[in-house]
Order: C-alpha cells, then sequence, then structure tokens
C-alpha cells in the first residue's frame, strides 16, 4: 500500500495525499510554501480521500488564494533557528512572572515546535508553548502566554472567555489581530 501520492486535482493543482497513523480522519490543510496535503487516516482508500478532496476544491481554492496572499508578504518561507533551551529560560520565565501578575496558577509547562498552534492548555492545566514565541514581538508572546492562563480558569473561546481576558488584557482586540500577521512564522 502506497504511503503517499500526488494527484492533480482540476483547478486545484497537485495536492498531496499522505497516509497518516496520526489522524483519525480525513484531514485537508492548505500551507503557504507547502501547498495541499491530504493527510488519509488507516482504512480509508487514497481514491476515495481523492473524491473527498474534489468535492471540497471550491474551499481548498479559497485558502489557497489566502496563501498566495502570505505567500506574497514573503519571499521564503522563514528559516530561522531557535535554542530550545534558552527559549524554554524565556519562556518559563515569561509565565511565571506573568501568572504571578494575574493571580493565574498553572501545573506544569512543556516547550515544544508546533506547526498549527502558538500555545495550548490542557485540562489538567498543563500549559504548552511554542518556541516560536520567542521570534514574537514581547507584547504578543506575552498575549499568548495571557491567553492561555486565562485558559486555566475558562477551557473554552466563549463569551466567558473573551470578557476574562479583557479585563486582564484591554488591548485583547488589537493584539489578536496583530497575531494573525505572524502565522506564516509556524510553518
Amino acid at each position: 500500500m502506497a504511503q503517499s501520492a500526488t494527484i492533480d486535482i482540476e483547478g486545484v493543482g497537485p495536492v498531496l495525499f499522505e497516509r497518516s497513523s496520526r489522524a483519525r480522519n480525513l484531514n485537508i490543510t492548505v500551507r503557504p510554501f507547502k501547498g495541499v496535503r491530504v493527510a488519509v487516516p488507516k482504512g480509508l482508500a487514497f481514491k476515495k480521500a481523492e473524491q473527498i478532496a474534489r468535492s471540497k476544491a471550491s474551499w481548498i481554492r479559497k485558502h489557497q488564494k489566502k496563501m498566495c496572499k502570505l505567500e506574497g508578504e514573503y519571499e521564503t518561507t522563514p528559516e530561522v533557528h531557535i535554542d530550545r533551551e534558552k527559549a524554554r529560560q524565556t519562556l518559563e520565565s515569561r509565565l511565571e512572572e506573568i501568572a504571578a501578575k494575574h493571580g493565574y496558577r498553572y501545573n506544569r509547562l512543556t516547550i515544544r515546535n508546533q506547526k498549527t498552534r502558538w500555545g495550548s492548555c490542557s485540562s489538567k492545566n498543563n500549559i504548552s508553548l511554542n518556541m516560536k514565541l520567542t521570534l514574537l514581538p514581547d507584547e504578543l508572546r506575552d498575549y499568548i502566554i495571557l491567553h492561555e492562563l486565562v485558559h486555566t480558569k475558562v477551557k473554552n473561546h466563549q463569551a466567558e472567555f473573551w470578557k476574562e481576558m479583557l479585563r486582564v488584557e484591554p488591548d485583547t482586540r488589537k493584539l489578536d489581530q496583530q497575531m494573525k500577521q505572524h502565522s506564516i512564522l509556524l510553518l
């Protein structure tokens, strides 16, 4: 059984289909400089995955346009080397300071090199931060850290969460908008 195949989809172009042992469902991603990828879970035939991807062609094209715009802002994918240990020290220090300042408590910190998230907070209040946060301006890095700390009290993104965010960071809306401009760093 093939582990990957590139199939040309009309109106979309080449799409990489890859077998994924981690995927539970078919997952289509469109990323700048990397194109369209379909993660195919075990038990799903590539032919069926191709049919699904073809049925989602308009969604894919819409996201390709967004990625094209992002690519236009950068000549190439930003290649940077981040010292993981230095990133850990910086992020851990800021996490402790911000948690103390606002009265939040967390359990454990993990530093990762993630491609889709700046951070997360588990149900047990374990916080995971992306080491790429060290590439952001200080106020945006601190905003993400605060965002994850607020999740120690409110586990979703509903009204109560945003009310708490605005209470501790009045510039939440502005900072959230600014974060969108830095999404290419997650690659």
